[in-house]
């Protein structure tokens, strides 16, 4: 009984997190991350998935590369995720609509302080993420170079 419950627990938290990455390729937060995180708790039922961990975790990484490869990309990334932050304090404090605000007042703010929280937790992992790349690959071009090498022997 231990083992088929592990494995629905892996089979939720994977698939949780693979939905979670796709919809976080078109929304704030870590897609690629997210996606290949679930990918990999799903590889350890599935060879499809494991298959598929690499190839996706070496983009999302490459992304992050890029994403640091200039000053004002870092400046810019780190604006956003301040941007992000201070909206979900926004949300957090849930103030009443504005006056200029022309729709029913249930569309102001939507998804209350949960909403808010979401959003400060996916700034302050942007940010730990920007500071991780940063560190990781600005300067360093010999390991962009390597993971470019890395995916190429891969397609």
């Amino acid at each position: 009984m231990r083992g088929a419950a592990k494995r629905v627990l892996l089979e939720v938290v994977g698939w949780l997190l693979v939905l979670a990455g796709i919809a976080a390729l078109v929304l704030p937060g870590p897609g690629l991350l997210l996606l290949a995180a679930g990918l990999f708790v799903l590889s350890q039922q599935y060879e499809w998935a494991e298959r598929r961990v690499d190839p996706i975790l070496d983009r999302a990484l490459l992304g992050a590369a890029q994403g640091v490869e200039a000053k004002w990309k870092v400046a810019l990334s780190v604006l956003f995720a301040l941007g992000l932050g201070a909206c979900g304090v926004l949300w957090i404090q849930s103030p009443p609509p504005p006056d200029w605000w022309a729709l029913a007042d249930s569309f102001w703010l939507p998804g209350g302080a949960a909403t808010g929280i979401t959003q400060v937790a996916s700034a302050v992992v942007a940010l730990g993420l920007i500071v991780w790349s940063y560190r990781r690959y600005h300067g360093h071009p010999e390991r962009v170079t390597e993971l470019r090498e890395r995916m190429a022997t891969r397609v």
